[in-house]
Order: C-alpha cells, then structure tokens, then sequence
C-alpha cells in the first residue's frame, strides 16, 4: 500500500469555491451505526478499529492528507473494511482521496503507478480544464442527490485513458466515486430549482454556468474522505469504438483505423494486424472490389506482387463451402509450397497469418485476417477475446456488402431499368401503403400495381438502314472465310494424319462454299454450325490427342476462328463495331437532352436498344400531381422531339467517314394524340400500357418501322429524312407548324411529303409526313465523336453481343 499523496488537480479555483474539510468523523458515525445493528463477528473488527481511530485525536478531527503517513497501520485496516476480504491489493485499483477528489493519500501500488504514468503522459491547460469541469459535476450531482433528492439518468462517468509501456496500446478506466463517507452541510435555505431546466442542461453538458449562478458553492461545506476505484473498461471501451463506427457508417475511411485499432486493443497486443474481407457477389459469384484501397493484406499483397485474380477466386470458393478458423500462423517454406497464396504474404513481409469467418444473421459476410510481422501463434485465448467483436464486425462487412450492392443497383437503374425521380415518388408512395395497410399480414400479400393515367405518349425510333442484310451479307463473308480456312487445315492435316474421314470432311466442306456462295438462310446456318460443332470440331481435337505433329495446324485455324480476333469474324466485329458507334452517340445524345427536357415539365423517358435505338416519352398531370400541367408542355415536347431527331440525323451521318464500315440511319416519329394510361409490370421491370384502346397504341408502334408507302414497294423510312406517322388530320397539322419553323432555321429541307401508307396486319388508315434533313457541319459532332471513341472499347464486338 502506498501513503504517497498524489495531486490530481492543480487548479485552485475550485477550492477557494468549496470549503472542504478532509476527516474520518462519517466513518465513526458509520461505524457507530453499524455497530448497533451488526450481529456476525464482524461486529468485533467494527469495534477494533473505532477504538484504533479515537485513540487519536488527529484522527477525530481535521487532518491534513501529507499528515496520514504516519497513520498507515489505521489506513490499512480502513482498507480491509471498505474491499473485499480476498481481493489481492497487487491487482486492485483502490485509494482514498479528500472530499473534492483532489488529493489521494492513500492508495494500492497499483491505483498509485497507474495515475502517476497517467499524469505524465496528460500534461496541459486542456487537461486540467477538463479536470476542473468533472470535478464541479461530481460536486453539484453529488449536492443535486443529497438535498434534492434528483438524480441524472446519465453516467457520470470520468474515463482516463494512457499508453501501455509494455503493449503500446492505449488502455481506458472508468473512475467511480463513492461518497458515502461525506457529510456535507448548508449555509442558509435551499433555493427553489426547475428540474426539467437543469435536466435540459445536464443533458447538453452545460449545467454548470446555471447551477452556480442558482447554489452558489461558497454556502457549503464538505467534510470527510472520498473512496475511489478504477475500472478497467478497456475491452467495451474498444467494442464502443467498433459499434460507433457502424453507427456513424464511417468504417471506410477514418474510423476504420479506430476499428482495426479496437481489435489490436482486444488483443491485447500492439504488434498483432487486423484486416477485413468482405464477400462481395456479383451474379452469385464472389468479386474483389479493389478498385480503392484494400482493407484485406492478403488483396493489398495480391496486387503488390500479381496473384491471378483466379487463386482468389479458387480460394474464396473452396472456404464458403466449409467456412472455418483457419490458422497459418508463421509462414515456413513448407506451408507456401502447400498453399502458393502465401507467398505473396511473405514477400510483403508478413511472417504469420491467419482468418476466421465473420457472419451476419447466420450467413457468411466475409472474413477477418489476423497477422503480424513478427512471429506469432493465433490460439483459443486470443480468438477467445476477440469473440465479442465478432457480430460487430458482422454488420461492419454486410453494411460493406449493402453499399456495393447499392452502388451496382444505381448503376444498373442509370443505364437500364431507371426508376427516374419522375416516377420514383409513385413507387415509394405504394411501397409505403403496404407496409401501413400489411403489418402482422403475411408477406405474402400482393403490393398494388404502381399506374399512371391520362398520360399522353409520344414514341421515336432511329434504326440502321437495312441492318438484317448488312448482317447476312457480313455473316455469309465471313463464313466463306471460315470454310476456306477449314479447307486449308484438312488438306494440310490429310498429309500428316492418314484418316479417310478427312476427305469426307473436306468434301462437306467444299459443298458448303458452294452452298453459301450467293446468300445463307437462318436454317441454313443453323445446319452449318452443326456440321462443325458435331463433325469437324470433334474430329480435329481428336487428331491433336493422337498426333503431336498436328497441333500447330489445328491450332492455328481455331486461333483463325476466334470471335475477338480471328479473321473468321472481322466482317461482323467491323459492322458490330459500326452499329455501335450509332447506338452509343444516339443513346448519349438522348440522355443528354432528356436531361434538359425534364427541366421544363416531368416527364418519364426511356429508351431501348434494338438494331438501332426506340424511346418511349410519357407526360401529364399524374407523372407531376403537384406540378400544374398544360397542354403547352406537350406542345414544347413535341418540338423538342422534332428537333431532337433532326440532330440524331445530323450526329449519325457525320460518323460515317468515322466508321469501318458506313451505316445510315432512319428516323421515324409516331403521332398519337389521345392520352394513355400505363402500369409497371413488376415480373418484366417496365412500364406497358393499359386498355384494348390503349394496346391498339402498341400494335402501331411495333409494326410501322417496315411499312410501304401505298402503291409503292418503297419504304416509309429513308436514310436523311424524318418520317411522322398519324392516324388523323388534325394530328399533322399541329407537327406542320413544328415543320415549317424548322425549315426557316434552316434544320429541315423543303422537300415535305405527305403520304398515304400500306395497310398493315390489323391496322388501317395510316398516313404520315416525310421531309428532309438538311446536313451542316457543327462542332457539336466533333464533341459528340470525342466523347464517343472514349466509351466504346477496344473489342466492341464481344460487348455489343450481350447487349443485343
């Protein structure tokens, strides 16, 4: 035990406020009572060291705390009163200090060596104004409790915190007060206090200023001595620190050191790492999103020193099917040669290693790495104390995962299904509603069908001219190519390999150049893909396996065959690559003047790829409820869709010099005057429209594009000119105006037609208006082109395939 007397606080201020008086006079008035009441034998020790202490008039009376010194045999036993008859003083966190904690004067070794490292390592104005600031807290609850009766629902809890020589870990300990043993009196009548005021206070910590203007501290006096513990709450000061990170959701960034900080302090060891990998999926298959900084060693390593992707991959899928604590430890020669991942590790300097699964609500989010620089032996103790972590650091990985998933969601709604702001509000509307109206119902429950009426639609297609024929003819080059390879490599292999089986091969082979010469037909391909598929593929690796020699041949014409670069496939990856040169200036094109389009009234726009590019734009009062709408509005979006078109017109005709191959596109708009009415159909994620009236709107819309002009075996559809298909006069009369404007600015020919169309299946009575585009050149297709070559890739052709 220790009589050296610590100063805890050295600021005065607070004791020319208080008038405090350090005695034992409460622990003899206490004694005295328990005396009266106590029937066990402790009733003897009570009754020894009340005697011990009025053999002493220092004792009885104020004392100074540099004067107990000589009284430490008394102290002792005040010690073993006041703890637990087996607590081991070594380990106890224990001392007596004035009635205002500013003094100790006795103390265990270990309250003493603590608080002097403390108050080495807390030096300041800062510190002793905190000091100052708890100190006169615990002053008025203290008073607050005795003679109000009022006690705050808040801690009062005061954490000093200081560095571990041994550990270098930062180690925290709650300081607890016990004044039973003060008696504190009043000079005066109590004045009058509003609770819910200072309870307001107290709650935004600024109690203090209102308390000492209304109980002055100067009418009071305290006598006695104070009882002070430490608790050691270093382990749920490090679980707080975890939890507050995923409070606050700033484990990403900053807070994540504190959460890696948090798990060394659990520990117990500052040379131990942590590192977190979350499982994150793409089309249930396991992604890597290492594109930022990793918080996983073993991917930061990977990148480092180029591990194939693949070893993740082979890793992540092995472990998820037989999750386990799996523990590498240190990283010898024979462990690398079992496991090559590892040796990554190594080679970034990390001697031990090692994981353990993290779940969230059963199901695997990912895994924690523990590893050193150092040598180190991950056992139950260590992982036992990190267990309490554990369903923290499961939120802290799913919260990783539902971010990645939110991020691929918005992208996915940006450059597919959109759920535009326009209509989003009606979503989050009627996903609202069933919640109210379903809860305690089944899950099960339908959720009602998000719709929109009266709204009026306005429909626009640009399309490669002769697409399907542009594809045939570069099918059928290729093919032939293809066929003359074949050809090649079986006369060749007829040399090396005596299989008779060739010339039946080669003969097929020359039928089918023969066969393909002018046109191929769809059933005609499928035919010829089989021909290879089950005949001469088959055959040809069969002739590798059984001789070595014919390899390179064989070799050379798959490598001739292959889609991303063969030259069996340059004539489609060169009008892929031409068609995808339209389609994304057109689809950006549209995006970007949709975007100032919904400036002037809300409308909902969606576009479609096809050969070419199809958008849908719907507008009216229940897209916008809160928003006036007028007819105005529909009459600007149709400008706007006029004018739209004769820049789509104007943007693809000068990429044709840009193209590898030259494509023309068709422009064609779709008239209809009559509001519809649509509804989201939840299994196909778009809107369709609702009505036998309605779906009559559909039908035209899909069967236009390839439809005569009466009496004639021309199409509607002409590269250079904007057709506009209408059922009625009155319909073409408002898109006249539109025509003539444009004419005078010069945007438009004068070269307007106005047509009678061919009946199509189940629809009759069609007219429409054709006029020309005039061409000029503009720097807005030189920006356009820029921006164009930016977003197609170098292999367009594998890309646009998934797309189509």
């Amino acid at each position: 035990m220790n009589t050296s007397v610590i100063q805890i606080n050295n600021n005065e201020q607070i004791s020319c406020q208080v008038e405090a008086t350090l005695s034992f006079r409460p622990l003899i008035s206490y004694l005295k009572r328990r005396l009266k009441t106590e029937k066990t034998l402790k009733a003897e020790f009570y009754r020894f060291l009340l005697e011990k202490i009025e053999k002493e008039d220092s004792l009885r009376n104020e004392i100074h705390a540099e004067d107990l010194e000589n009284y430490k045999d008394t102290l002792e036993l005040i010690f073993t009163i006041l703890t637990p008859l087996m607590a081991n003083e070594k380990d106890l966190y224990w001392a007596l200090s004035t009635p205002v904690p500013d003094k100790i004067f006795f103390s265990t070794d270990a309250f003493h060596d603590i608080l002097s490292l403390h108050a080495q390592q807390k030096k300041g104005e800062e510190e002793e104004a905190s000091k100052e600031k708890q100190q006169l807290q615990f002053i008025y609850r203290m008073i607050l409790n005795r003679f109000y009766n009022y006690t705050t629902i808040l801690k009062n809890e005061i954490l000093y915190a200081y560095t571990n020589p041994e550990t270098h870990l930062t180690q925290f300990y709650n300081i607890n007060a016990d004044t039973q043993f003060i008696d504190i009196t009043y000079d005066g009548d109590l004045p009058e206090l509003n609770f819910e005021l200072v309870a307001a206070q107290i709650q935004e910590g600024t109690e203090i200023d209102l308390l000492q203007e209304i109980i002055p501290l100067s009418k009071f006096k305290f006598d006695g001595f104070t009882v002070i513990t430490l608790s050691d709450v270093t382990l749920q000061h490090a679980i707080d620190g975890i939890r507050n990170a995923l409070v606050n959701h700033t484990y990403e960034n900053e807070a994540y050191e504190h959460v890696i900080q948090a798990l060394k302090t659990l520990a117990g060891d500052g040379h131990i790492e942590f590192g977190l990998l979350p499982f994150l999926m793409v089309n249930n298959k396991f992604v890597f999103d290492n594109e930022q900084n990793s918080q996983s060693i073993l991917l930061d390593s990977g990148k480092k020193y180029n591990l194939l992707e693949e070893s993740f991959f082979a890793l992540v899928d092995e472990y998820k099917d037989n999750p386990r604590p799996v523990l590498f430890n240190n990283l010898t020669d024979a462990k690398i040669q079992k496991f090559p991942f590892l040796e990554v590790l190594r080679r970034n300097g990390i001697q031990s290693y090692s994981f353990l699964p993290i779940y969230y609500n059963n199901q695997l989010a990912g895994v924690m790495e523990i590893y050193s620089r150092e040598s180190l032996e991950v056992d139950e103790k260590l992982v036992s104390r990190l267990h309490s972590a554990l369903p923290l650091l499961g939120q802290l990985l799913q919260y990783r995962i539902e971010e990645f998933n939110f991020k691929m969601d918005e992208v996915l709604k940006d450059k597919f299904t959109a759920l535009q702001p326009s209509v989003q509000w009606k979503f989050n509307q009627v996903v609202w509603d069933f919640l109210k109206n379903n809860k305690g119902k089944k899950k099960t429950a339908e959720i009602e069908t998000v719709t929109f009426k009266g709204l009026y639609p306005l429909f626009g297609a640009i399309d490669i001219r002769n697409s399907t024929i542009e594809r045939n003819y570069a099918l059928k080059e290729d093919l032939k190519v293809q066929l003359a390879l074949l050809n090649k490599t079986l006369t060749d292999l007829r040399v090396i390999v005596p299989l008779d089986l060739i010339d039946k091969i080669l003969f097929n082979c020359k039928d089918w150049l023969n066969r393909i010469k002018d046109a191929i037909s769809s059933s005609e391909e499928a035919l010829l893909n089989e021909f290879l598929e089950l005949e001469v593929y088959p055959m040809l690796k069969h002739i590798v396996k059984g001789h070595p020699q014919a390899k390179e041949t064989v070799q050379t014409y798959f490598s001739n065959i292959n889609s991303d670069s063969g030259i069996a496939f340059e004539n489609r990856r060169t009008l892929e690559t031409s068609m995808q040169f339209i389609n994304t200036a057109v689809s950006e094109y549209l995006e970007d003047a949709q975007q100032t389009l919904q400036a002037s009234y809300p409308c909902y726009f969606a576009k479609f790829r096809t050969d070419g590019v199809e958008y849908d734009i719907y507008i009216g009062q229940d897209i916008a409820p809160d928003v006036p709408f007028d007819l105005l509005y529909l009459k600007n979006i149709r400008l706007w869709q006029l004018t739209a078109m004769v820049e789509v017109a104007r943007l693809t005709n000068s990429l044709v010099s840009q193209m590898p191959r030259s494509l023309l596109t068709t422009q064609l708009i779709f008239i209809h005057s009559n509001p519809i009415d649509i509804s989201f159909r939840n299994d196909e994620r778009r809107f369709d429209v609702e009505g036998a009236y309605n779906i009559r709107y559909e039908v035209v819309k899909k069967r236009i594009d390839k439809v005569l002009v009466k009496g004639t075996e021309e199409r509607l559809t002409q590269p250079g000119k904007i057709a506009l298909v209408y059922f009625n006069t009155y319909e073409a009369n408002e898109y006249l105006e539109y025509i003539k404007y444009l004419q005078e600015q010069g945007f438009l020919q004068d070269d307007l037609e106005m047509l009678d169309l061919e009946e199509l299946q189940g629809v009759s009575g069609l007219k429409a208006l054709r006029v020309g585009v005039n061409y000029m050149s503009c720097d807005f297709f030189d920006e356009q082109w820029t921006k164009i070559k930016k977003s197609i890739k170098k292999n367009p052709f594998k890309k646009l395939n998934k797309t189509l």
